[in-house]
């Protein structure tokens, strides 16, 4: 079985092994930051203000343990974590092989309509959406399928640099000058009927979909395959992509509420919308000078979000395809023809059936929430169950974190049935 060196995992990592061993963490990042981040965070802190922060972070702690998982059982097997379900039962494959089916062709298709609505601010002259879209998914397909995961890597760590060293700034010069609301102003409280529903959403997908964790894993068994990983570099990795998201989406709430909250504008219900939206608001409150850079950090969450998830849920698909079909070795070939067919189910949805692509959404995200909590519970089940190696294997803190996350993600799913059909 090939499995990290743990006995290397105690030696200290140098600068440059630090770089080379960055990798499954980064694009699990660049892969959050798209709707999670951009959106529900900015529009949490110009609605709510300063209010969600703690539950922004107490939710990414509470998930830690499910999405660590995708490292511990894989650099502990060699195993992905879609291998892992098959062994649990081929049901449970099915159900995950149909979820990430759906989620990857509709989340897929909204992606590259935010990609390409933000990519219009950079054109010289009007181009179509469905071209700019065609354009994306060209460049997307391209990198993946000439470049493999290395050049994945590479892009993935290129986005967060400059998206991270963009938004600080960005932050940095709303602190200097932020929005002054009117002294009739009344913050909302998030704690109300009204705000039930935004939280629920908001949390459900901070910092990403739970499936997300299987596909890390797939990306980190990749990494494995390619180079000497140890315990030690895999899970600091994981911790710098885990904890940078984390901070991420505090550094986008800071945006809303520094240059939107207090602001009296009613926010546009799609995320479509909302990105169009906080461009100009932004430009309005900071200057005409910043519309670039607020363009360019919304372009650079969205356009990381859509190819490490075009990536990333072809690689799910074709392992799940392999894994039913009961073969050994996973083709290639066979990725990238998924990769290919998610991206043109992308844009057939997108040509044909724009005006229904938010209600499309709204189902995939139903439906990634509801089974947040049971994938939750079968990553923990997988790394309670399997005798890992000692640096990889399930502390006893770890294990009460994980119990509390699972109460919590259980809780919000009975919160989100209540606020849907009882209300």
């Amino acid at each position: 079985m090939d499995t990290i060196s743990t006995s290397e995992s105690r030696s200290k990592l140098s600068l440059s092994q630090l770089t080379r061993s960055l990798g499954p963490g980064i694009m699990m990042a660049t892969a959050a930051v798209g709707g999670s981040h951009l959106v529900a965070s900015t529009k949490a802190g110009a609605i709510y203000g300063w209010q969600l922060v703690g539950l922004v972070l107490l939710v990414n702690l509470l998930k830690y343990p499910f999405f660590r998982a995708s490292v511990q059982y894989t650099a502990g097997t060699g195993e992905s974590l879609v291998e892992g379900y098959a062994k649990l039962g081929h049901a449970y494959l099915w159900m995950y092989a149909i979820l990430n089916t759906i989620c990857g062709i509709v989340t897929t298709a909204a992606l590259l309509l935010f990609s390409a609505s933000l990519l219009g601010y950079f054109m010289p002259i009007d181009l179509p959406v469905n071209t700019l879209c065609s354009a994306i998914v060209a460049f997307c397909l391209c990198i993946l399928i000439a470049g493999h995961y290395k050049a994945l890597n590479t892009v993935s760590k290129a986005i967060m640099v400059v998206l991270i060293v963009s938004t600080v700034t960005a932050v940095i010069i709303a602190a200097n000058n932020p929005i002054e609301a009117p002294p009739s102003f009344e913050s909302p409280s998030p704690w109300s009927i009204a705000g039930i529903g935004f939280i629920i959403v908001m949390m459900g997908w901070m910092p990403a979909p739970m499936e997300i964790s299987s596909v890390t894993s797939m990306w980190f068994k990749s990494q494995q395959s390619q180079s000497k990983v140890t315990a030690q570099s895999a899970l600091l990795d994981f911790n710098i992509g885990y904890i940078g998201t984390a901070l991420l989406a505090i550094v986008f709430l800071a945006l809303g509420a520094l240059v939107l909250h207090g602001s009296d504008i009613e926010f546009s219900k799609s995320g479509l919308g909302f990105s169009h939206q906080l461009v100009s608001l932004y430009t309005a409150t900071i200057g005409e000078w910043s519309r670039y850079l607020i363009a360019t950090i919304a372009f650079l969450c969205i356009f990381g979000s859509t190819i490490t998830v075009i990536d990333g849920y072809s690689r799910a698909i074709s392992e799940s395809q392999r894994l039913l079909q009961d073969q050994t070795k996973i083709n290639d070939k066979v990725t990238h023809i998924w990769m290919i067919s998610v991206s043109l189910a992308a844009l057939s949805i997108i040509i044909f059936w724009a005006s229904s692509l938010m209600t499309m959404l709204d189902f995939a995200m139903a439906i990634a929430f509801i089974t947040a909590p049971f994938f939750a519970l079968l990553n923990f089940i997988l790394v309670s169950k399997t005798d890992l190696p000692k640096p990889l294997a399930l502390s006893k803190p770890m294990k009460w974190l994980s119990i509390i996350g699972l109460i919590y993600l259980f809780s919000f799913l009975a919160a989100f049935f209540w606020w849907n059909w009882l209300l």
